[in-house]
């Protein structure tokens, strides 16, 4: 069951926004938003099938039979949200919310497809009436930015399985393993160990495909000498993990252990730089600062972090061009890398929290460089 005080928390935040925007009402149809203010736990799917109404004193979610049961079986009967599964679509049913309400000024999110907007406008025509439609922009991703303690608990959660698929996968690899061989074996641990999904689809790239940030597994069987990264997360009751640990067959040469320790260095630097309130493009460009002093800076190209949560990345930012401030209680990664185009690349990436004192990662594997022994 959903913890009904978080969600209650949640439901009083928008409906705190909803009162300084002056809306009578405000429309929903993300299921990450959805997700969030009704707590109900691994429905969701790439299905756009649902639609919320939400009021100063009222809470109605429409759906359909394959969720139905499913809704009441995660959130009991005695949910402060009605829930319906009535045979007509979204936005009818959106329009007659409205007139039984009277809602005169009814917020839409600006994600919303023309189509149900373009129904809605035409569904509230039949019934005679004309409300106002102002867009939300991202209101409820900006709301999800501060976690509350529950959600914090499923993120710990996420990174404790992901944390053990990492020291079971540096067990398991051995040379000639091909990156698609490694990864079925990552994805596999974690599904069996308690993850509902994965975060994303795992990267595991090996030798000189390791300098490709997002390189897709393939046949490249892994051999002695090879840096291999490994991005991935499990999911768990739909919050993320996102880690990158990069590891070698054997011993690395002084070149290979030079370049991992200035991307350690960045990582640590950054990770016990950032404070609460900090700037999310200063951050960021103190990894480029370390990264170039120790002459790699061409070699560094991508953002430094990214938010995590219900969706894989979210808002706060560590990138260049971002100017907001990175709160107590947001959840982001510090994920520095240098890429050698043709010979290798390296990556360290945890997802940690901002607490009062700094940032704290969730994650317990190790930062130094894990030497898999080629036997």
């Amino acid at each position: 069951m959903a913890d009904e005080t978080a969600i209650a928390g949640r439901v009083a935040r928008f409906r705190a926004l909803m009162e300084e925007r002056g809306y009578d009402a405000a429309i929903v149809r993300d299921n990450a938003g959805l997700r969030w203010l009704t707590g109900a736990e691994r429905v969701f799917d790439f299905e756009s099938a649902h639609t919320a109404f939400i009021t100063a004193d009222g809470l109605w979610f429409h759906t359909d039979s394959r969720y139905f049961n499913t809704f009441m079986e995660r959130l009991g009967t005695d949910s402060a949200w009605r829930f319906d599964q009535d045979a007509i679509d979204g936005p009818a049913w959106a329009a007659d919310r409205i007139l039984e309400t009277r809602s005169r000024v009814v917020a839409v999110e600006d994600s919303t497809t023309l189509a149900f907007f373009d129904d809605l406008g035409t569904a509230c025509g039949k019934l005679g009436i004309a409300p106002l439609f102002p867009r939300m922009h991202a209101d409820i991703a900006r709301l999800r930015i501060v976690k509350d303690e529950e959600e914090l608990a499923l993120l710990r959660e996420a990174q404790r399985i992901t944390d053990e698929a990492f020291t079971h996968i540096c067990g398991f690899i051995k040379p000639g393993m091909s990156e698609k061989e490694i990864r079925v074996e990552l994805e596999n641990y974690m599904l069996t160990h308690g993850a509902d999904g994965l975060s994303f689809e795992s990267i595991v790239a090996g030798g000189p495909n390791g300098a490709n940030p997002h390189a897709q597994p393939s046949e490249y069987r892994v051999q002695k000498g090879d840096f291999i990264v490994l991005d991935y997360g499990a999911l768990y009751h739909d919050y993320h993990a996102d880690m990158t640990r990069t590891v070698i067959l054997g011993e690395p040469t002084e070149e290979q252990r030079h370049v991992y320790d200035i991307v350690r260095l960045a990582h640590e630097t950054c990770a016990a730089t950032a404070k609460p309130g900090c700037i999310g493009k200063d951050i960021h460009n103190l990894a480029v600062k370390v990264i170039s002093d120790n002459g790699y800076g061409d070699y560094f190209a991508h953002g430094l972090g990214h938010g995590v949560g219900l969706e894989i990345h979210e808002k706060p930012v560590f990138g260049r061009t971002y100017e907001g401030e990175v709160p107590v209680g947001s959840v982001i990664t510090v994920e520095p890398g240098i890429y050698l185009p043709g010979r290798f690349g390296i990556r360290l990436e945890d997802t940690g929290v901002m607490t009062e004192d700094g940032y704290a990662p969730f994650a317990t594997s190790p930062h130094e460089l894990v030497v898999i022994d080629c036997g």
